[in-house]
């Protein structure tokens, strides 16, 4: 038959092809789950006993190569393939679908049919669901969010008619009483984010829930855990996942291998997600050093290190081991400036809505003067229609913060640029005496306290966020648009009273040429049109 008709007909896995027609809600290819079931000890599918859970189907695609593997491995023991398949359906593979439909489209994956109580199912259940199951979950209210997850109570409180996103498995405090069992392997392509894209989409307001399964997972002490989630939990830019959840991952010692994908569309062909993705292999009983695996995209290189908390104590993921040189020839001149929040250029940038709160100065508030009066005398910076530019506000509608006002100070958008492939930071603009911003910026040298800054020498804090150097070490934790304070952090302070050029700063720190040559690959160059 490999030589005739059939053997010459392309038949593409139908996952491949639906993982690459979404994104809504992101489907697994195959050839990923597969990469992460040989993370796990083999003998775990030549044995009977072994039990698994998905607790966040979409296709089946995990349990659907998980039985492919107990099928083969648990021949020796049991010969009959009904027998066999009879077994493993029934006692080793459970799910638990994100949505209605994941579950239909599920249990087609994994039993050939919807209901596997239909005489079309490979494998007989006396249930209409078989052992992957959708209960309709609803949030629970607390001062208008849910207390399980955080969603807001305006948007997710919805009718029948509608999908509520209340995910069973994180909406309970007893994730063990859902099959009443005890599982050996969890394992799942988790939802990223509260709205319906994935995280790194246009909603602003999206929240990062994925770690809410991770947690719950771990709440249950099964022996393996292997999840695929964004990275960008990593250098601490995931909106939504607190610091102290990263810390305390970071130092658990459970990972043994982290595979790291500085492109999500290696794993995920066609989606974008910002930052990249990344799957792991947690062990409840092991506790040691992570083999941590980055995967380049320029070239495909895989750098490999058994060192997954940084072993600078950076309190983040240094992703990219190339960075590591470079940081480590800045630390030779500057000391442990990146330990320190003012050693820093961190400590020169104001936290985001330091001017405006819920009733003010907000991206969409209009409250401004278009022209300077007697009331509105403080010079407004903003953008309009995607477009830089100022209006006039009056000191009552100045909601705090007002000492800043008087400094000389440079304005910065808080979001722009995702990555490597871009500029990293939006232009920087200078802010005059008497004037502040909208929340679609930071405030650099914020802190009359700490800050007293010339015009000059704002300016030449300007020529230092425009070199490449600069904004290559931004990119080392920034891989999003958002940009808070914290992706300053591998950014040396200088001296300000001069402006600085990139060939000034890689002869200060004795940068070799091929330092030099991989930052300016990775970097373009600022000029006056990167102005949002």
């Amino acid at each position: 038959m490999d030589n005739g008709l059939f053997g010459e007909i392309y038949n593409p896995d139908v996952l491949s092809c639906l993982a690459n027609l979404s994104n809504d809600e992101v489907f697994t290819p195959p050839e990923v789950v597969n990469d992460m079931l040989d993370m796990l000890p083999q003998e775990l599918f030549k044995n009977p006993d072994t039990t698994f859970l998905d607790p966040a189907c979409k296709t089946g695609v995990f349990l659907r190569e998980i039985a492919k593997r107990l099928i083969k491995g648990l021949e020796p023991q049991i010969p009959d393939l009904q027998e066999r398949i009879d077994h493993i359906f029934h006692k080793q593979l459970y799910g638990i679908a994100i949505t209605e439909l994941t579950s239909l489209l599920s249990r087609r994956g994994v039993y050939c049919s919807k209901y596997p109580n239909s005489e079309f199912s490979v494998t007989k259940f006396d249930s209409a669901e078989g052992n992957i199951r959708f209960r309709r979950t609803q949030h629970s209210w607390k001062s208008f969010r849910c207390i399980y997850c955080g969603a807001a109570q305006g948007q997710y409180d919805r009718g029948d008619e509608l999908e509520t996103h209340a995910y069973e498995w994180i909406h309970t405090v007893k994730p063990e009483d859902i099959f009443n069992m005890k599982f050996d392997v969890i394992i799942s392509n988790p939802p990223y984010q509260l709205s319906f894209g994935i995280e790194g989409g246009n909603s602003a307001n999206a929240k990062s829930i994925y770690n809410l399964f991770i947690d719950q997972s771990i709440k249950l002490k099964p022996k393996y855990i292997t999840m695929i989630t964004p990275s960008r939990w990593m250098t601490k830019t995931a909106q939504g996942i607190p610091e102290s959840w990263v810390d305390a991952t970071l130092s658990s010692n459970h990972f043994r291998i982290v595979h790291d994908y500085e492109n999500a569309s290696d794993c995920f062909p066609g989606v974008e997600i910002k930052g990249g993705v990344s799957y792991f292999l947690w062990e409840r009983d092991y506790n040691g050093k992570c083999n941590y695996c980055f995967h380049q995209s320029q070239d495909g290189a895989i750098y490999s290190r058994f060192d997954f908390l940084d072993a600078k104590n950076a309190g983040i993921v240094v992703r990219d081991p190339r960075a590591y040189s470079i940081i480590e020839k800045i630390q030779s001149v500057e000391g442990d400036y990146y330990l320190n929040h003012d050693m820093n250029f961190s400590g020169l940038v104001s936290p985001k809505h330091f001017f405006d709160d819920s009733n003010y100065l907000t991206s969409n508030w209009k409250g401004y003067s278009l022209t300077k009066d007697q009331t509105h005398t403080i010079k407004y910076y903003l953008n309009v229609d995607r477009e830089r530019t100022f209006r006039w506000i009056s000191e009552s509608q100045l909601p705090k913060n007002k000492e800043t006002k008087n400094l000389h100070k440079i304005f910065i958008p808080a979001a722009g640029g995702s990555g490597y492939d871009d500029i990293i930071l939006g232009k920087p603009t200078y802010g005059e005496p008497n004037s502040v911003c909208s929340q679609t910026f930071l405030v650099i040298g914020y802190d009359p306290q700490k800050h007293s800054f010339t015009k000059e020498q704002c300016q030449n804090i300007i020529t230092y966020i425009y070199t490449r150097f600069f904004r290559y070490l931004v990119s080392i934790k920034k891989k999003t648009q958002n940009g808070p304070r914290g992706v300053y952090q591998f950014v040396p302070l200088q001296d300000f009273t001069k402006p600085w050029t990139d060939e000034e700063l890689y002869e200060k720190y004795n940068l070799t040429t091929g330092e030099i040559d991989f930052i300016e690959s990775m970097i373009k160059p600022m000029d006056d049109k990167n102005d949002k």
